[in-house]
């Protein structure tokens, strides 16, 4: 598991991050809504997905970052520093990104 911070770190030290579609998208008006999630894939093959940073007071529980839109996805992508962004559309895909190249 790793924070959004860690995420950017790790991205930043080469490893890939990778967009997984976890439910097919519907479009509704002019936007793109479904289930992404997103992980980063070290050169051992580790991997470690995206969780948020909050946690509730009462269960202390650390819950998995899920977005909700297509703009979402693309706004975090470019958050992070990727000038492009790849997003899978049908479920059980998954897209790669990578900063730092080879």
């Amino acid at each position: 598991m790793t924070t959004e911070q860690g995420l950017r770190a790790l991205a930043e030290e080469g490893h890939t991050v990778e967009v997984m579609c976890e439910a097919d998208p519907e479009r509704k008006g002019p936007s793109w809504h479904g289930l992404w999630l997103m992980q980063t894939v070290g050169n051992d093959g580790q991997e470690k997905i995206l969780v948020t940073a909050r946690t509730r007071l009462t269960q202390n529980a650390i819950k998995v970052s899920e977005f909700r839109t297509a703009t979402g996805v693309i706004s975090f992508l470019v958050g992070v520093g990727f000038s492009q962004a790849s997003i899978p559309i049908k479920n059980g895909e998954k897209t790669s990104h990578r900063l730092v190249s080879d």
